[in-house]
């Protein structure tokens, strides 16, 4: 099964993308994390792309479209993926489709979550990720045991750049500009299946595996 997941930043593609992975047993391709590691151990693509996402800015195309097919071509994509982040312009999903076409590989759907603006920066201003071991916690949903500390390894909980109010604001007028014009790309294409992201996260899974459910399915016949 191979699976696209869109939305605007904080919509929950994320948390979805997390239970698909288990749920199926298949890889969650995220460009985001991709970078973040990359500019961790600060590598030609990190130090390139630095500078674009701490601006709230869309990483160059040849350079994500060079790491997103490297990466579909690992062993652990053999029996499908769950691609979270990319394609973000039409230019990409162009580009993808032409690459899928060389991997001779096709998507089976593209889950569109949806979620009002107003919510999305109330979700994504109460963020707190690990300085240390980059564990994700919310002031409100994912409280760590002790306030500013991570469960994990103890290191200082902070609020990344990219989920400052200002850049948060950027991204999602780069969203409404470049990436929400995929909705109706591959719609065209029949393959855009919406939920609704401001449900609680149990309730849209369910409504997740009702759609991936019927694919699978069809799959296996």
């Amino acid at each position: 099964m191979r699976l696209l997941i869109m939305g605007p930043p904080g919509a929950g593609k994320g948390t979805q993308a997390e239970l698909i992975k288990k749920e199926y047993k298949i890889p969650h391709i995220s460009t985001g994390d991709m970078f973040r590691d990359a500019m961790a151990t600060e590598s030609i693509l990190g130090v390139q792309a630095k500078k674009y996402i701490d601006r709230g800015e869309l990483v160059p195309d040849d350079l994500t479209i060079s790491i997103v097919k490297e990466r579909l071509t690992k062993d652990d994509c053999q029996n499908g993926f769950l691609l979270d982040g990319f394609p973000r312009t039409i230019v990409q999903a162009i580009a993808f489709d032409k690459m899928l076409k060389e991997l001779k590989i096709a998507l089976d759907v593209v889950l569109n979550i949806e979620a009002s603006y107003n919510l999305i920066k109330k979700r994504i201003a109460g963020r707190r990720v690990c300085s240390n071991c980059k564990a994700g916690y919310h002031i409100e949903n994912i409280k760590p045991l002790i306030e500013g500390v991570c469960d994990k390894c103890g290191g200082e909980l902070i609020v990344r750049k990219d989920d400052l109010p200002e850049t948060v604001e950027h991204r999602l007028n780069v969203y409404d500009n470049l990436t929400r014009p995929l909705v109706a790309y591959y719609d065209s294409q029949g393959l855009v299946k919406s939920i609704n992201g401001e449900e609680e996260i149990c309730e849209s899974f369910l409504k997740v595996k009702d759609i991936l459910g019927g694919i699978n399915d069809n799959l296996k016949k």
